[in-house]
């Protein structure tokens, strides 16, 4: 049966997911100037961005630092290498171009940190999955 923390991240996994999703696909576009890029390269990181995310949640959860602030700007840190090694390898992939992978790495880099950082904040009033705030976070 899945625990309630475990509930708590996969639903932030999805939500995390979707506005990532939206930024890659945007920025794929962008940068390679096809559409078609811009979706086969949000698609397939929908597989491997969640499963990613959700063992980064998990392995967070259980960490000992407890100041928010502090933990929310090193998870930021940490998912973002994690995020960026992912998106420019499917990127240099898909497209075959080591060159566009990087471009686009690079540009999320900036997005993501600010997405992500603020969904860390909204995800950290939610005590939704969380029997009690202290000694969970």
């Amino acid at each position: 049966m899945i625990g309630t923390s475990q509930k708590r991240h996969i639903l932030k996994t999805i939500t995390w997911r979707v506005i990532g999703t939206i930024d890659t696909v945007i920025l794929s576009w962008i940068i390679s100037g096809s559409p078609t890029v811009g979706l086969k390269i949000g698609f397939v990181e929908v597989i491997t961005k969640m499963a990613l995310y959700y063992l980064h949640e998990r392995f967070w959860f259980n960490s000992a630092l407890r100041n928010s602030n502090k933990r929310h700007l090193i998870k930021t840190l940490t998912w973002r290498i994690v995020g960026t090694l992912d998106t420019m390898l499917l990127a240099w992939f898909i497209t075959g171009n080591p060159m566009t992978g990087l471009k686009i790495g690079t540009a999320e880099v900036v997005t993501k940190m600010i997405l992500y950082y603020l969904h860390e904040k909204v995800w950290y009033k939610v005590n939704y999955g969380l029997p009690s705030r202290g000694n969970t976070i």
